[in-house]
């Protein structure tokens, strides 16, 4: 019976988010309800990850519509650029630009804890000013060519990737630690010479950039990146065709070499990851 009303209350809550006018893009609509029947049971198990940044590299975040093309794409780049591959792979979609965050247990800074949309209103990432961003960690002589690498993300013309996606949740960000002041900010600002797009100070819980060829630089030390969900890890983008199982399951090779990790958020259960690939 418990279980009976749990459906019922889900299903009532659902149909006024998604008739609200709250949620506009089709990507929402779609994943909204992901996580909330056999995930939610998931939201409490946690491990907390240990650093994967090694001596001479500094981790960066990059976001520019939704996270999933993005870590795709850096991915791409660890692999032409570095030689990585499986569990060497350093890219994990999250969140990052906003002032708030919830408490409770999570993998995030200090105990903080940033989700994704879902049904019961946990640490919406969107509620608390953050947008969609991808973590990567490389070599410091490499921020350059990985700016360069994400710059090309919007074209010629400064367009990102899903300009159907509206909200701040999809603005463009680029978080590195010390921001502007950064040592790091020079290779930074020279990838950006030649390309349509215009770096200018984050200062937290904008809009969407769509259309003003900015992109917001934040010191990662003030704005922190904050991983998402294992559901939301090296996923296949809506927006052409599947990246490919290899992809995919990268997923389960990182899981289990235990450098993902569920955050505290309504989540996948973690079981179903099992011989290379999610159930």
């Amino acid at each position: 019976a418990s279980m009976l009303s749990l459906l019922a209350s889900l299903s009532l809550l659902s149909t006024s988010v998604l008739t609200d006018g709250m949620m506009h893009t089709s990507r929402r609509q779609v994943m909204l309800l992901a996580p909330a029947l056999a995930l939610l049971p998931h939201a409490s198990a946690l491990a907390l990850p240990p650093s994967q940044t090694v001596e001479g590299e500094v981790s960066l975040y990059f976001g520019a519509g939704c996270f999933w093309h993005v870590q795709h794409q850096l991915v791409l780049a660890e692999q032409s650029l570095l030689g990585r591959a499986g569990g060497t792979i350093t890219a994990r979609t999250g969140y990052a630009g906003g002032t708030r965050v919830a408490s409770g247990p999570s993998a995030g800074p200090a105990g903080a804890k940033v989700c994704y949309h879902n049904p019961l209103g946990i640490a919406d990432y969107g509620v608390l000013g953050h947008a969609e961003a991808v973590e990567v960690s490389l070599p410091r002589s490499r921020v350059g060519d990985f700016a360069r690498e994400y710059f090309a993300l919007f074209g010629r013309k400064g367009i990102r990737h899903d300009p159907q996606d509206r909200g701040g949740e999809y603005r463009s960000v680029l978080g590195l630690p010390g921001g502007e002041a950064s040592e790091l900010y020079a290779a930074v600002a020279e990838a950006a010479r030649g390309t349509p797009m215009r770096l200018v100070p984050g200062v937290g819980d904008e809009g969407d950039t769509i259309g003003s060829k900015t992109i917001l630089v934040y010191d990662s030390e003030k704005f922190p990146f904050f991983p998402a969900e294992l559901y939301h890890q090296f996923h296949n983008d809506f927006m052409g065709p599947p990246y490919g199982e290899a992809y995919n399951n990268l997923l389960a090779t990182l899981y289990k070499e235990k450098k993902l990790f569920t955050v505290g958020c309504p989540d996948m259960d973690p079981a179903t990851i099992v011989e290379g690939r999610v159930q």
